[in-house]
């Protein structure tokens, strides 16, 4: 693709007064203007709960010093501490021109295979929230043919500003919903882990059994020790849809 360079790239640069590398990486994409758009999502290695998608669309354009500021800090939500992220999270709504979240079940990824569940919702949130953008950012897929017209970037929540703003709405959304549902299956500790391998967990699900929040297609310690029967639930063949 060929790419212009004329007066008004330089100009959002201007506004930036940031050192935070992602901002110049979507500006450079999108040749100084205009809307970048990123999605990535959270919960694809857990045990139980959803996968939750976001899409945000960021502005640059109409972002101004201060809205750069405000979001400064992003980058991967694995890199950020819980508060950081809860502070983010609430600057990237105030900020951003569109956000979509789109949440796949423990049900659906049993019955689709983790990685179409996967993809399926990091195009549909893409689609949601890429009208107007001149940009598409997938952290590390590339999508059907059914998803906006996108680039996948490997690592892209540490490359690009709006991918780092989807990593932090998907999480933050997924760990509320799996401290909220730890009230109605107390016995799992969804409060401290959010469905991810942990010991903790296992012991849980040893002690426990299993409940509706667990992928049951998993390939998991714990569920062999449980001696679970899964031959009439569809596993995906993927090497991404293994808890350990």
């Amino acid at each position: 693709m060929t790419r212009r360079r004329d007066s008004r790239a330089a100009a959002p640069a201007s506004r930036v007064g940031s050192v935070n590398p992602r901002f110049a990486y979507d500006l450079h994409l999108c040749e100084g203007h205009g809307c970048v758009v990123g999605a990535d999502e959270a919960g694809r290695g857990c045990l139980a709960g959803p996968l939750v998608a976001a899409a945000v669309c960021l502005d640059y354009d109409r972002l101004k010093a201060a809205d750069f500021a405000a979001l400064e800090k992003l980058d991967d939500s694995k890199r950020l501490s819980r508060q950081a992220r809860a502070v983010l999270y609430e600057e990237v709504f105030r900020r951003a021109r569109h956000v979509a979240v789109i949440c796949r079940s423990a049900q659906t990824i049993d019955r689709d295979g983790l990685h179409n569940s996967n993809i399926a919702a990091l195009a549909t949130a893409l689609n949601a929230a890429a009208e107007a953008a001149g940009v598409a950012l997938v952290d590390g897929f590339a999508l059907p043919v059914s998803a906006p017209r996108h680039q996948a970037v490997v690592g892209g929540d540490h490359e690009s500003a709006a991918i780092a703003a989807a990593s932090v709405v998907a999480k933050v959304t997924r760990d509320t919903l799996m401290t909220r549902l730890h009230d109605a299956f107390p016995s799992y500790g969804f409060d401290r882990h959010v469905g991810y391998a942990t010991r903790a967990h296992h012991q849980a699900i040893v002690a426990h059994g299993i409940c509706e929040l667990h992928r049951r297609s998993f390939a998991s310690v714990a569920y062999t020790q449980l001696e679970l029967q899964m031959d009439d639930v569809s596993r995906d063949p993927s090497p991404n849809n293994r808890s350990e």
